[in-house]
C-alpha cells in the first residue's frame, strides 16, 4: 500500500518505486505492485463506476491504493478468499486513512466483487 501511495504522490510508476527500494521486495509485494500497475486502467474504471458520489480524484490517496490492491486481488488472485480480501482492505483503510474510510472501502469492494470475481 505504501509503495503505491508513494508512486502516486510522486507521479511515477509503482514499479519504479518498487525497484528503488534498498532491499528487494518479497514476492507478494512485487506481485501486488505489478498486478495493480498492469491492471490499473480496468481497476480504476470499475472503482469509479461503483463509488457512488465519488470520483477517483476526490478519494483519499490511501483509499484509492487500498481499493486498487483489493481490486487486483479479486481480479487476479482467485486463491485468496473474498472475505479475506475485504477484511484486510477495510482494516488498512481504518488504520491508515480517514474515520469513514473503512465503511467506504467496504461498500465499494462489496460492489466490486460481482464485477471482478463473478464466480464468488
Amino acid at each position: 500500500m505504501m509503495l503505491l501511495y508513494e508512486a502516486e504522490s510522486k507521479s511515477v510508476p509503482a514499479t519504479e518505486v518498487l525497484a528503488a527500494q534498498i532491499s528487494p521486495a518479497d514476492e507478494l509485494t512485487t506481485l501486488l505492485v505489478e498486478g495493480v500497475e498492469h491492471n490499473q486502467t480496468q481497476l480504476d474504471a470499475a472503482i469509479a463506476a461503483l463509488a457512488k458520489g465519488w470520483t477517483l480524484a476526490r478519494m483519499p490517496t490511501i483509499d484509492r491504493s487500498v481499493l486498487r490492491i483489493a481490486g487486483f486481488e479479486l481480479l487476479g488472485r482467485p486463491d485468496v478468499p473474498v472475505a479475506v480480501v475485504l477484511n484486510e482492505a477495510v482494516e488498512l483503510a481504518k488504520r491508515f486513512s480517514t474515520d469513514d474510510s473503512g465503511r467506504f472501502v467496504n461498500g465499494v469492494l462489496s460492489a466490486l466483487v460481482p464485477v471482478l470475481r463473478p464466480t464468488a
